[in-house]
């Protein structure tokens, strides 16, 4: 059985437009003194933009995307081992290989060097899943950088034992609103958008957007579809009314 494909891209570019030095600068600190952190925010603040451009540097990061089971999470994390270091070995009958076979077969591979859990956009984890990742750390000897899907803490209950206290969890927010100006104006040159009224338009969408970057990306993209154009301005109010009703 192969091993799925690693979801790791770069995205630097995109943080180039408007950098979070202060978001990425705690990630590293993270990583140096070998601690773990729980990364979380709304919907398109560039969580997962921020941890693959933070794992471009670090060799040793194990990047996993949106595991749905403990053995789809472990094969991805041995797809990720052994694409870190060919050393590591991995079995050709995976298949017929029980979860906890594989569990055991990554806590040695854990073992061959100092790496670190990069685990993107854990949606609603199990509490299987949440202890067999809290294993994997050897409570603290593997540290673990994660994002939730989730922008409450309140919601993020079965994930609480791997960041006990504060000083574990870095919140991402929305841009204030001139920063966010700056990255849809570069978002503008970079995607060669145009119309008449652009430059009036432009404030009202990242205004509407809040300063989130993933909803003013949402909104450009709808910008230069026929439906929101009229000869050469976009209707702003119509695109408005459709993106708040989720006709994206």
């Amino acid at each position: 059985m192969p091993l799925p494909s690693p979801q790791r891209e770069p995205t630097s570019e995109y943080l180039s437009c408007v950098e979070r030095e202060e978001e990425m600068g705690r990630l590293r600190n993270r990583a140096r003194i070998r601690k773990s952190l729980l990364v979380f925010g709304p919907e398109g603040v560039g969580k997962s933009r921020l941890l693959h451009t933070f794992v471009e540097d670090q060799p040793l990061a194990l990047y996993v995307a949106q595991m749905r089971s403990p053995r789809e999470f472990l094969l991805a994390l041995l797809h990720a081992l052994h694409a870190a270091d060919e050393a590591i070995r991995v079995p050709g009958n995976l298949t017929a290989l029980s979860t906890s076979s594989l569990k055991g077969i990554v806590h040695r591979a854990l073992d061959a060097r100092p790496f670190l859990m990069v685990l993107d956009q854990l949606d609603a984890p199990s509490r299987v899943l949440t202890r067999m990742i809290k294993d994997l750390t050897y409570y603290g000897r593997t540290p673990v950088i994660f994002a939730s899907r989730s922008p409450h803490m309140e919601d993020i209950g079965a994930l609480r034992p791997l960041c006990a206290n504060k000083s574990e969890r870095l919140e991402l927010k929305n841009w204030p609103l001139q920063i966010a100006l700056e990255f849809a104006q570069r978002e503008v040159e970079r995607s060669r958008l145009w119309a008449s009224n652009l430059e009036a338009v432009l404030p009202s969408l990242v205004e509407w957007s809040d300063g989130n970057p993933g909803a003013i990306l949402r909104m450009l993209r709808m910008a230069q579809l026929p439906q929101y154009r009229a000869d050469d301005q976009i209707k702003a109010h119509i695109l408005y009314v459709d993106y708040r009703m989720g006709r994206r």
